[in-house]
């Protein structure tokens, strides 16, 4: 009965530290991945005034198009899954308007 005890006490610490993590996102780019070199990309998307999301995958490495500027994202979220405005990790002075971003998870990652 006291091993139970501990077993449920130890399953549930590390239940709420990973709801408690979950709950700490910095809600910057750094949830959602980091910038890179554009050379390491897998693909580019151009952003233009018509553009109100864009699809990505958990680990992928894009680049950016906007008004002749150019950044590159490699994904890699804290949630998997996700959805957020690309305005949270443009360079300084890029403007891109309400674009949307959705991350599905990568069935590598996740599978």
């Amino acid at each position: 009965m006291k091993k139970s005890t501990i077993a449920a006490i130890s399953l549930l610490t590390v239940l709420f530290s990973g709801v408690a993590s979950a709950n700490s996102l910095s809600n910057t780019a750094a949830d959602f991945g980091n910038r890179v070199q554009a050379q390491s990309s897998d693909r580019t998307i151009v952003i233009n005034a018509d553009t109100k999301y864009v699809n990505v995958v958990d680990g992928e490495t894009v680049q950016f198009s906007v008004n002749g500027q150019t950044f590159a994202f490699n994904f890699n979220t804290v949630l998997g899954e996700t959805v957020f405005d690309l305005a949270k990790i443009v360079p300084e002075g890029v403007q891109v308007g309400s674009v949307r971003v959705f991350v599905a998870a990568n069935p590598l990652y996740h599978g």
